[in-house]
């Protein structure tokens, strides 16, 4: 059958080279079980099958548990049973084993409970595959859309002919599109035109993360002079309000005179230094400026670095862009 399937289909490459010599054939792929996986509804259903299926296996473990049980009792007594009860008890035994059997065939099997349900399961969603399927296909011309999960074996397949990725975002849209309004669901295949560009082109595909790592990069750049700001407003909304509790505190006459560490009242006028408990004085305590420049320059030499490492990566993709030209080149010639 397989053969058959594969003349058929060299045979239809054949036809369609014959016919359109003016474009290159375009064939793609999918892989079922991967989309399968990433439907929501088939995982939710999927996980409610799995917990029916490990209660069939509990009572299939009972049911031998249990067999297990006369088994070893018939051996322990059968010295004691006639012939009679000994053939009784055996026949017992083979009852319960085939009606073990036979549950777990019935719920297992090729054809068992546990299949049908899968396949039921799936059926709606590979219904909405096949209609996802066509319609890229149509919109892109594809030639030929093969299903890599199926028996035909693919010994080899380049991953950016896989459209599988395409088929989720597709099924996904459809079932938002009750959600979304028009302007959304305008926005959304947008953004998915983008994705199933950058899917099929490795080169754009690198292009874009180094976009998005400058992206994310003027990000944190915006987001770290923001709280500098921040910090210099609350600063200086501090410094302010200590100015305005001094000069309410003289315009009331509440102002009290510095105590020295000494234990003797400071002379209207005289600065005092604080001294440490042996006497000497206290080394002095770093001004709010010399905290404010030590600031500025650690956010200084992160942004270089910052920079430095953008650049670098900028400079890799160059170079990987090269090679892979060149790359295409040699093979080309």
């Amino acid at each position: 059958m397989r053969r058959q399937f594969l003349f058929i289909f060299l045979a239809l490459i054949v036809a369609n080279t014959s016919q359109a010599q003016t474009r290159s054939t375009r064939i793609g792929y999918i892989d079922m079980e991967y989309i399968l996986e990433n439907v929501s509804d088939y995982k939710e259903a999927t996980a409610q099958l799995e917990l029916k299926a490990q209660k069939w296996k509990q009572e299939i473990e009972g049911k031998k548990l249990e067999i297990n049980t006369l088994k070893e009792s018939l051996k322990a007594e059968k010295a004691l049973l006639t012939k009679e009860l000994i053939d009784e008890r055996e026949t017992e035994i083979k009852f319960l084993e085939t009606e073990m059997l036979d549950y777990q065939q019935k719920q297992f099997g090729a054809d068992g409970n546990l299949i049908r349900h899968k396949m039921a399961l799936a059926k709606p969603i590979q219904d909405q595959v096949f209609t996802a399927v066509q319609d890229i296909a149509e919109a892109k011309n594809y030639d030929f859309v093969f299903d890599k999960s199926a028996d035909l074996t693919m010994l080899f397949s380049n991953k950016r002919f896989d459209i599988s990725d395409q088929v989720i975002r597709v099924l996904n849209r459809t079932d938002k599109r009750e959600q979304l309004t028009k302007k959304q669901l305008k926005q959304q295949e947008a953004k998915e035109n983008i994705e199933n560009a950058i899917d099929e082109n490795p080169a754009m595909k690198d292009r874009q993360k180094v976009l998005d790592d400058r992206k994310a990069a003027r990000e944190k750049l915006i987001e770290d002079r923001k709280l500098e700001q921040e910090a210099k407003k609350k600063e200086y909304d501090d410094k302010r309000k200590a100015i305005a509790a001094e000069r309410e505190a003289k315009k009331n006459g509440t102002v009290s005179e510095p105590a020295k560490t000494d234990g003797t009242t400071a002379k209207p006028g005289e600065v005092t230094e604080p001294k440490t408990t042996t006497g000497e004085p206290a080394a002095a305590t770093p001004s709010k400026a010399e905290e404010r420049q030590k600031l500025f320059e650690q956010r200084k030499k992160e942004l270089e670095e910052r920079k430095k490492k953008i650049l670098e990566e900028r400079e890799a993709a160059k170079k990987a862009k090269e090679a892979e030209t060149q790359k295409t080149n040699t093979t080309n010639n």
